[in-house]
């Protein structure tokens, strides 16, 4: 076989493992922030990433309560706004955020959850009221979602500093049966 025809085979084979939600996601970016989102969708599931730039965190939570100096290490963690919707999936959808995990460098790792980030906040000593609106701004930390649209969306920090580049690999359950969805080559801005 020649050289060619080699090189054709190998990208062939490639080409047909190549997941679907690779094959399915889609990238924009935001003409006036820069901000930019990545989507795919994969067994009726659809899942995006919208990154929110450093300084709309900062001025989010600074408006319902927050000092500058308490919400900067939330805001420097790399936030997203991430939507999860059950369009098609052939039931419901279960999932717990400490199965979702950031891949970078070769290595995997879980996410910081909201809980974890409130009891940080605490600490700092913020007012009772910027807590719970950091709460509900969060994405849930586990939840279902029906059939036909049913979704939600929320503010999720992978906790990794600015410039990183990763893959985001988030799980859930149909009927006891294991499904993913990932985002590759996530990008956060500065």
């Amino acid at each position: 076989m020649k050289l060619e025809q080699v090189i054709a085979v190998v990208v062939f084979g490639l080409a047909t493992v190549i997941p679907r939600a690779w094959a399915d996601q889609s990238k924009s970016t935001n003409p006036v922030t820069g901000a930019e989102s990545w989507k795919t969708q994969t067994s009726g599931v659809t899942l995006s990433l919208t990154q929110l730039l450093p300084d709309q965190v900062r001025a989010f939570y600074v408006n319902r309560g927050f000092s500058l100096k308490q919400i900067e290490p939330y805001a420097a963690s790399c936030v997203y706004t991430m939507i999860l919707r059950n369009d098609s999936a052939p039931g419901v959808i279960r999932f717990v955020q400490k199965d979702w995990s950031v891949v970078l460098n070769g290595g995997s790792r879980q996410l910081m959850e909201a809980d974890s980030w409130l009891n940080r906040l605490q600490r700092t000593g913020a007012t009772k009221p910027a807590l719970i609106a950091f709460r509900w701004a969060q994405f849930p930390s586990e939840h279902e979602y029906e059939p036909n649209g049913d979704w939600n969306q929320g503010m999720l920090a992978t906790g990794l500093p600015a410039g990183s580049r990763f893959d985001f690999i988030a799980r859930w359950n149909i009927d006891s049966k294991p499904y993913q969805g990932v985002l590759r080559d996530v990008r956060c801005i500065q």
